[in-house]
């Protein structure tokens, strides 16, 4: 295997793990708690969800064609408003890592350092690809924690519980 298509298949690897966390959190959660928000300037993990799907399909929606920052994006409405149901929630956060696992399927190793425009700076393919594990993962880690502390003592831990990593 070349490293370009090692590079890849741990992109997608580390997107899925990703994603598995923050599924993982909306089992555990109900619809009203998705809208929990810690304090006036937090998020709730519905707002989060919104803008995560706003910025997947702007980012990753005709990725060498147009630029990541797409025109018709409103990335101030995203953190305003919600969600009419969880099955909304979850149908805008599918239909966002769809767009992105569709385009990191198809990309080969020889994409990886052609270029993209993110708000008009270019970016290799690698350097996007970079800036949305950051990106993607913060935001993850904000849901995962807003659902622990929703669920205080009722919490399932998605990892290790304590006191048992050495089991």
């Amino acid at each position: 295997m070349n490293i370009g298509n090692h590079y890849l298949q741990t992109s997608i690897a580390t997107f899925q793990s990703m994603k598995s966390l923050a599924d993982k959190t909306f089992a555990q959660l109900t619809f009203e708690e998705l809208h929990y928000t810690p304090s006036s300037e937090s998020n709730s993990i519905a707002i989060i969800v919104k803008h995560m799907y706003g910025n997947m399909r702007s980012r990753w929606t005709n990725l060498f064609d147009s630029d990541g920052e797409k025109p018709d994006r409103n990335r101030d409405a995203e953190f305003e408003g919600s969600f009419q149901s969880k099955e909304e929630l979850l149908d805008a956060w599918e239909a966002g890592w769809k767009i992105l696992f569709d385009v990191l399927h198809i990309l080969s190793p020889n994409d990886l350092l052609r270029t993209t425009k993110i708000r008009g700076v270019d970016h290799t393919i690698i350097e996007a690809i970079e800036r949305q594990i950051a990106h993607y993962s913060n935001h993850v880690r904000q849901i995962v924690y807003i659902g622990k502390m929703v669920k205080n003592e009722k919490w399932s831990t998605l990892s290790i519980p304590k006191k048992k990593w050495n089991d």
